[in-house]
């Protein structure tokens, strides 16, 4: 990975972006069952700062096809490299960590596969089935990577009949080719059409802070609109370390609240924007807005 090091040019954080973690019996309960059965969530090893509150609304996020990622994003912390072979046993091994945690909405996401002839979307598929088998109550949320915007592919993980479909756009057009490594715009503006074309709820989310202009987020939201996208998330792009891509600015929570104010006025069903919002966050709220909306 590049060196981005800059002693001078490292930002200071404003004081809407310190986390302060709070729990209560509810979130609790759900963070013991992890640690006493060894349970492994997104939401404990990536440190999320809604950890607690999604928890407490009985979400989390599970990460399948292992740790390590045949891509290397500028903006990301996941190990880069040659992965393992997909563990068969995973599905279950899912569906019974949702099981456990009496979660109402169970969000899987993963490195991406490009090793893979089918970018994994057969295990994917496995584990929709294993959840809904042994969890027959609990919506289904998946973030997927592009898979190259094959259709055949995307096909394979819409017909296990998951709540939601996501893929993350990640940033406006002009940043992708620096911030981005393999992933294409417009592959992932390709992948996402053809997730709401399948008559799914399809959802993307978007970093800002790594030096895009208002006309360039807006842009952005216009473009994943177009495609059918129901759901957006925007937040604060935090740097994982001084050797990936620097932060540009810290945006405030001001202008978070104004794009998604912009979004909702182009059409989408829900927006969570703000700094510490991630791409599951209130993940639940979003699915119940969108079938509300579809019943109206």
């Amino acid at each position: 990975m590049p060196k981005f090091y800059d002693k001078v040019n490292v930002l200071k954080k404003p004081e809407w972006l310190k986390i302060r973690l709070q729990s209560d019996s509810s979130s609790a309960e759900v963070e013991r069952i992890v640690r006493e059965h060894s349970l492994h969530t997104i939401c404990s090893s990536g440190l999320c700062p809604n950890k607690a509150e999604c928890w407490r609304r009985r979400t989390a996020t599970f990460m399948i096809l292992g740790d390590i990622c045949t891509r290397g994003c500028k903006f990301c912390a996941t190990k880069t490299g040659i992965p393992l072979a997909p563990d068969p046993t995973e599905p279950a091994q899912v569906a019974e960590s949702v099981r456990l945690m009496g979660l109402r909405h169970a969000v899987v996401t993963s490195v991406t596969r490009d090793d893979l002839p089918d970018g994994g979307a057969r295990h994917w598929a496995a584990v929709v089935e294993a959840i809904r088998q042994e969890n027959p109550d609990a919506t289904i949320e998946l973030l997927i990577p592009d898979l190259d915007a094959r259709a055949e592919l995307i096909e394979i993980v819409a017909a296990s009949k998951p709540d939601i479909i996501g893929h993350n756009i990640e940033t406006v057009e002009r940043l992708t080719p620096m911030v981005r490594s393999r992933a294409k715009y417009h592959t992932s503006l390709r992948a996402l059409e053809i997730i709401s074309s399948m008559g799914l709820v399809s959802k993307s989310g978007l970093m800002v802070g790594l030096g895009e202009s208002d006309d360039e987020v807006l842009q952005t939201l216009r473009d994943l609109r177009s495609v059918g996208v129901e759901i957006v998330t925007l937040g604060q792009y935090l740097r994982p370390s001084l050797e990936h891509y620097p932060v540009a600015a810290y945006i405030t929570p001001e202008k978070f609240e104004w794009y998604r104010l912009q979004a909702l006025e182009m059409g989408f069903s829900y927006c969570a924007s703000a700094p510490l919002v991630r791409s599951s966050y209130l993940a639940d709220a979003a699915l119940e807005s969108v079938k509300g909306k579809a019943a109206r």
